[in-house]
């Protein structure tokens, strides 16, 4: 199974507004110019982020996207479902029964057993990635054990999150 690279993208923009002022949406103009990608693509992505209640729209002259949970409360597989759906990593198709029709049973047993396999398997997989949360993924990639807010909407802002993070990469903690 193969994500799209939507999911890269969706993860971006939830980590945008994971780390973003509650209060001050970021606006859509900001998300396109990030993720320098299609805006016929981005607002796609936006509309199943919000469909699913990963992200709130907000309308007007200063609107824009917010998270609709707390990042704790967003995980990879919830991000996942909402651009791709339930996870199944096998298709099915009938083809064993099919080639080997002329040996039934064994050709619906052993189409049994393999469908059984791939659904243990996807279940491992959304157990792990339904333990990763956005709040998680953050504070390990930053190094810090709370996530920082900002307005990505401001420019300076990110320099000084960019400072922040450096200096605690190189052992310097900064307050």
């Amino acid at each position: 199974m193969k994500l799209t690279k939507g999911l890269e993208q969706a993860v971006c923009i939830i980590t945008l507004l994971a780390t973003q002022e509650k209060e001050i949406p970021v606006s859509s103009f900001i998300i396109n110019q990030r993720l320098q990608g299609s805006p016929t693509y981005i607002k796609k992505l936006m509309r199943k982020l919000v469909v699913n209640d990963l992200v709130n729209s907000v309308s007007g002259i200063n609107g824009g996207f917010t998270l609709a949970k707390r990042p704790q409360n967003i995980t990879l597989l919830d991000i996942i479902e909402a651009l791709e759906g339930p996870i199944v990593t096998y298709p099915n198709t009938g083809l064993i029964n099919m080639v080997f029709q002329d040996m039934q049973p064994v050709a619906t047993q052993g189409d049994l057993v393999l469908t059984d396999v791939f659904q243990k398997a996807d279940t491992y997989y959304t157990k792990y990635l339904n333990q990763q949360t956005v709040e998680d993924l953050i504070q390990e990639t930053l190094g810090l054990h709370e996530i920082p807010v900002l307005n990505w909407n401001d420019l300076a802002e990110k320099k000084g999150l960019l400072r922040k993070v450096l200096n605690n990469v190189n052992g310097n903690d900064e307050k």
